[in-house]
């Protein structure tokens, strides 16, 4: 099926419903209802506490590492918020908070990023993917999913967030084109957040947006401002509705950015300085929404501070989960590679406790 270019153009300017102090577009499309705001805000305020909780753990020796996605919060949340219960979000390693989102332990989500050898928690119950740290490898595994949902009769859709970096990949791009033809249900959700690494995102691509590169798939593309709440709500909700609906796969686009370093090995003075990130703080995604909430009547110094309790509750808990340390059993190295051991790896296995118990022996 030839498709008109014409329909797949992504609009001029990101969408936006909320402007950075909170008020609302005027002529813009209607604002997703208050229940969803209000749980988007606490949500978000939870997704702070989370990025400011996980960076003080690597400090302590807890976390090997953290890609922090403060600032970015928005995106996080509404990935999260926009999928029905069936549905699978295929994250990156800097969405831990929309995994959190989701409704996965805290815990659970950080144990990959603690070091330990497993993704923390079971994919299958969750509907989540394990967070994919090397870049696009996760999109390929997302459409799979979708386009065997698609096979099966289901009506499940995948949410595969990625960055700018991922889209100079060549996954990226097999993910988009398999997913096209097929019509796979799939949401590639780009957080532009101008940088991968320290690489700029006009080194990266000379295209006019990144959601432009859904044209040449034959894929409906949309901007949308990443700081946003409310309209990533209404962007993401509208494309999953219409992967669910046969439409095929989606291409969003969030416009954000880093504001803080790649992880907390990344040194990012050294390739952009503080007049940079300036403006990008004042365009807080928590701040937007909070004071159209409060201006609106919906949000008041009670409720806030009970948002604000809640997500202590959850640091504390991350806290004290993180707190522990891992017990090694070399058994695990065999134990979920096969269903059914293959006689390879049984004499692997006893190769391991015959060297270990020599040592201990000695």
């Amino acid at each position: 099926m030839t498709r008109d270019a014409a329909h797949l153009l992504p609009s001029a300017e990101p969408v936006m419903l909320l402007d950075p102090d909170g008020n609302p577009v005027p002529g813009g499309p209607d604002l997703p209802d208050d229940d969803a705001l209000l749980r988007a805000y606490a949500a978000l305020v939870a997704a702070r506490r989370l990025n400011d909780q996980a960076y003080a753990l690597v400090r302590q020796g807890r976390l090997a590492v953290y890609p922090s996605s403060h600032g970015q919060e928005a995106c996080q949340v509404a990935a999260a918020h926009v999928l029905a219960d069936g549905d699978w979000l295929f994250p990156t390693y800097r969405d831990t908070a929309a995994i959190a989102a989701r409704g996965v332990d805290p815990v659970q989500a950080l144990v990959l990023l603690k070091g330990d050898w497993h993704s923390g928690y079971d994919p299958a119950e969750t509907r989540v993917a394990p967070q994919a740290t090397p870049l696009a490898t996760h999109l390929l595994h997302a459409v799979g999913v979708a386009h065997a949902a698609r096979l099966r009769g289901e009506p499940t859709v995948v949410m595969a967030i990625c960055g700018d970096g991922a889209t100079s990949e060549g996954d990226f791009h097999e993910a988009l084109n398999f997913a096209a033809v097929f019509r796979a249900p799939v949401i590639f959700f780009i957080q532009n957040n101008e940088y991968a690494i320290s690489v700029p995102l006009s080194r990266q691509t000379a295209a006019p947006s990144l959601a432009h590169k859904g044209i040449g798939y034959g894929i409906n593309a949309e901007r949308v401002d990443g700081n946003d709440v409310a309209a990533l709500l209404h962007v993401l909700g509208a494309a999953v509705e219409s992967a669910r609906g046969g439409a095929g796969p989606q291409l969003i686009e969030a416009h954000t950015y880093r504001v803080q370093a790649h992880t907390n090995a990344d040194d990012a003075s050294r390739y952009r300085n503080d007049d940079e990130v300036a403006p990008w703080l004042a365009r807080d995604p928590i701040t937007r929404v909070e004071t159209y909430l409060r201006g609106r009547g919906l949000l008041d110094d009670s409720k806030a501070s009970g948002y604000a309790e809640t997500a202590a509750k959850m640091a504390e808990h991350m806290r004290s989960g993180l707190n522990t340390d891992v017990v090694a059993d070399y058994r695990d190295l065999f134990k979920h590679v096969y269903a059914e051991p293959t006689p390879q790896l049984r004499e692997q296995e006893a190769l391991v406790a015959d060297e270990l118990a020599r040592e201990e022996a000695r």
